[in-house]
């Protein structure tokens, strides 16, 4: 069975609305790091162009 990833707890999919977390406050737990940018998604550098346009 899947965790909630705040707490570890067990989470059941298919009984739980607030899925994949165990529970609305690890859900905005969850919330409040992305807003708080403790979490992010890696940028990809492009490569540049050899006359320096993007």
């Amino acid at each position: 069975m899947p965790q909630c990833p705040v707490c570890d707890a067990i989470v059941r999919l298919d009984a739980t609305p607030t899925a994949p977390f165990c529970s609305e406050r690890c859900r905005l737990i969850d919330l409040g790091r992305w807003l708080d940018e403790a979490y992010a998604v890696p940028e990809k550098k492009l490569p540049e162009d050899e006359d320096g346009d993007e």
